[in-house]
């Protein structure tokens, strides 16, 4: 399955901003998306599958408890093919970050 497939569902996406913020239970993971999208838990633990045998999420085992992360190569192999579209953007950020130190300057003057 391609990158995008996997990270075009939004509990998958979910599911990696939890992760992102470092390692969580399954059965974290569970609480937070059945709260947030009322889904089952046997669906939850299906995204998790998806992400993991993806190459999205790793899992270790810890006593009874299946421990989630994100494994950063998939994302970077996103994020290389999002750098031949950085040209599109990153014009723009700079020129807001050259606006924005002028407008501090511009209040340092006044004050």
């Amino acid at each position: 399955m391609h990158a995008f497939d996997i990270l075009g569902d939004p509990v998958r996406r979910r599911i990696l901003e939890l992760l992102a913020t470092g390692e969580h239970s399954s059965g974290d993971v569970v609480a937070v998306v059945q709260r947030e999208f009322g889904i089952t838990q046997s669906a939850v633990s299906q995204q998790l599958r998806i992400l993991r045998e993806a190459g999205f999420a790793s899992v270790r085992a810890d006593g009874t408890r299946r421990i989630y992360a994100v494994e950063p190569r998939r994302l970077r192999e996103v994020d290389d093919w999002l750098d031949r579209f950085r040209a599109f953007w990153l014009p723009r950020l700079d020129a807001l970050a050259t606006e924005v130190a002028r407008g501090k300057r511009k209040r340092r003057h006044r004050e």
